[in-house]
């Protein structure tokens, strides 16, 4: 099969990128994203070099671990490369110190398990279950019983020699007792949880900038040139691996810690287990123990225990068979509520906000979580000063899960919402069948704010480009007062090319970007509109039923309550926002800038692929966004849903692609890139993707942390 150009490309796009967060994690200990967003990388990379195994070359990082100092990837500023490559010198590792496969959840343990009994041909199988310490990876080699050298990982084959900061290490022995000729010890250096919040006190103290985590400060502190700031930084070790070993016979992973422990050597808290379910009692046990745990831990190690088997399963370019890492969930965190802010919504809703002393969970430094609503509040009786623990998975707004009720001083303040809005000072109403109250003031600067940003978003009129901080930076500009005025930016282009960040070609891709908006489907605009109750799928009812806004807008009560999904609540909202006269005038500026106001008629297409097809999208597509992608479905006949099941027909696998892609490899389920996606798309289909999104590539950033990083990838590579 050959390889589609797209895929082509972006294989060594994503090999740029991981490369450069290697750098910045392995070398630099400054990452830029979370381990989430690294694994996403990573897998979408194995996933396509699996699919096309002629694109596997010898440095992919999948066929290696970390990186070099030496070796600069594209994108680390020069000062910062120079330094470190100045600073060790290099050892190369008799064996290589190889990285570990990660399990997301249980269903991908299991496949391991299965596969560790399928290539051994027996169940009769010890694995060794350790905590998955969020360190720096070392080796330590002594011969005759002397610490000679110590070395981080490194790539892999050549790591820094870091003997001299080693030796401060406490936790460390220098000199072993009845030790063999030769003895490689391979483990973890990390910082403990206590450590780490003495050090952040002195930086701060010192007016020095505080470390983000531990597994940073560890590795910051690791590859000081002075090893009495490393003595300073109080580090620990666990042993838990080898490298060579001579004078001695080690068969198993328990006799290899028994050995280490009598040696003098701490090791990590471990059990043997024979089961699946067993390995997952394991990791319930020690999830739950997570947060009292004195080190950070983000996930569990699981090993096959006898060293003849693993010889029998082998190892793959980076990782072995035998082991493999099976990953927590995100985290949840301690904190203090220093205050109770409010933020207005795009209707007006005022939503209370914890402001909180910075935390880190779930991979990033938490500052502000939601506190959804008054009655919420109430629920968890949260007040200012409070002990409480948040809460953040993925992209999800930070949350407060409880109180710490027992940490309570008595000097803690009940939080009142504010009688009036805190943006624009208009009495708050409240509706006796609503939990939110809300500004009434259509004026109030925060509603017109996060209106055009929901009018100009992913699951309303697609505007790439056009994201949060797009917005604001044209409100202050004074180029954006009011939805309408999104169509009037073309006139007011030589003003955009003078605001920071913007150029040609990025300001011509966002007014194309919003010329393509007209013709989005009736259903978006409508949901776009921001009618309290209507999202999406009642959009596409009311699209579906009316044909126009105009018929929408004429539509009486009863009319709207016949329609299936569309109850009285609902009905009596649709009509009070179009009796709006506010809202009339606004729809009529935006059938004056060329919107598109009647729903398209559906093409019918002689024997499209997708006819009759269930789709599922995963990942993000480089030709159209997934809303896009998923109206074409409908129009060529066919159902788009969001989840994978044995009755999905296709799963189309687009960048960074999710747990979706994952379920339809196990379910059997037909897969396609986005570039087989593309070439069974009717011809007359394909010429309409490239003439409405021609603006969509190489946009400013829709806001948000991934579009953010995006467009820092883009700037590099």
């Amino acid at each position: 099969m050959a390889v589609p150009e797209d895929v082509r490309k972006r294989v060594e796009r994503l090999r740029k990128i991981i490369r450069y967060h290697d750098y910045l994690y392995y070398v630099l200990a400054s990452p830029e994203i979370s381990d989430a967003e690294y694994d996403q990388l990573f897998r979408e990379l194995k996933m396509l070099e699996e699919r096309y195994p002629e694109l596997v070359t010898p440095d992919s990082p999948t066929q290696r671990v970390g990186a070099r100092p030496d070796v600069v990837p594209e994108g680390i500023p020069p000062h910062l490369a120079e330094l470190a490559q100045k600073t060790f010198e290099e050892v190369r590792h008799r064996t290589p110190m190889l990285s570990l496969d990660n399990a997301m959840d249980e269903g991908e343990l299991r496949e391991w398990v299965e596969r560790v009994y399928r290539e051994l041909g027996t169940e009769e199988v010890e694995f060794v279950c350790e905590p998955k310490l969020d360190g720096l990876a070392v080796e330590l080699v002594y011969e005759d019983g002397l610490l000679r050298v110590a070395a981080t990982r490194g790539d892999g084959y050549v790591g820094e020699n870091v003997t001299e900061n080693i030796r401060t290490v406490k936790a460390i022995p220098k000199v072993l007792r009845e030790a063999p000729e030769l003895l490689e010890v391979r483990g973890e250096v990390y910082m403990r949880k206590d450590a780490f919040e003495r050090l952040n006190k002195k930086q701060l103290e010192r007016g020095e900038k505080p470390f983000a985590n531990p597994r940073n400060a560890a590795a910051g502190s690791l590859r000081q040139l002075d090893p009495s700031v490393t003595k300073e930084r109080e580090l620990d070790f666990f042993a838990y691996a080898n490298g060579l070993i001579r004078g001695v016979s080690i068969s198993s992973q328990t006799q290899l810690l028994d050995f280490y422990k009598r040696l003098g050597f701490p090791v990590p808290e471990h059990r043997v287990c024979r089961s699946v379910e067993e390995i997952a009692q394991f990791y319930d046990e020690f999830l739950k123990r997570r947060e009292a745990l004195p080190y950070e831990a983000d996930g569990v190690v699981v090993k096959v225990n006898d060293f003849a088997q693993r010889e029998a399963l082998g190892v793959k370019a980076r990782s072995p068979r035998w082991a493999i890492a099976y990953k927590f969930p995100p985290e949840q965190a301690r904190t203090k509520v220093v205050d109770i802010v409010v933020q207005v919504g795009r209707t007006g809703a005022l939503t209370p906000v914890a402001v909180l002393e910075p935390v880190y969970v779930g991979g990033v430094t938490v500052s502000r979580a939601t506190l959804h609503n008054p009655d919420e509040i109430k629920r968890k009786d949260v007040r200012i000063g409070d002990v409480v623990v948040v809460q953040r998975a993925g992209d999800v707004i930070p949350e407060v899960v409880r109180v710490v009720k027992e940490e309570r001083t008595g000097k803690e303040r009940p939080f009142k919402m504010p009688d009036k809005c805190p943006v624009c000072g208009a009495t708050v109403v409240k509706d006796p069948d609503e939990v939110v109250p809300r500004c009434p003031n259509r004026n109030c600067p925060a509603q017109l704010k996060e209106s055009i940003i929901f009018f100009a978003s992913r699951q309303a009129m697609d505007i790439e480009g056009l994201g949060r901080k797009t917005v604001e930076q044209f409100i202050n500009a004074g180029l954006l007062k009011g939805i309408a005025d999104i169509y009037r930016l073309k006139e007011h282009r030589d003003k955009i090319l003078r605001l920071e960040g913007w150029a040609e070609k990025s300001v011509e891709n966002l007014l194309n970007a919003i010329e393509a908006s007209k013709k989005r489907p009736l259903s978006r605009l409508i949901n776009a509109l921001g009618v309290r109750y209507v999202g999406e799928r009642t959009a596409e009812i009311l699209a579906e039923h009316f044909g126009s806004i105009d018929a929408l807008m004429s539509a009486s009560l009863e009319e709207l309550e016949s329609v299936e999904e569309v109850g009285p609540i609902v009905a009596r909202s649709i009509r009070q926002f179009f009796d709006d006269e506010h809202n009339r005038r606004l729809i009529e500026e935006l059938r004056r800038a060329g919107v598109q106001m009647s729903q398209q008629k559906t093409v019918s297409v002689t024997e499209s692929p997708f006819t009759g097809k269930t789709v599922v999208f995963t990942g993000e597509l480089n030709s159209m966004t997934r809303s896009q992608a998923q109206e074409l479905i409908k129009r060529l006949g066919g159902k788009p849903t969001s989840s994978v099941s044995r009755r999905t027909d296709f799963v189309v696998v687009g960048e960074n692609p999710g747990s979706k892609y994952r379920k339809a490899l196990q379910l059997g389920v037909r897969t396609l890139t986005e570039s087989e996606f593309l070439a069974m798309l009717p011809e007359e289909f394909r010429a309409d993707r490239t003439d409405a999104d021609a603006g969509s590539a190489d946009s400013r950033s829709a806001g948000e942390a991934r579009r953010a990083r995006k467009d820092r990838e883009k700037e590099l590579f």
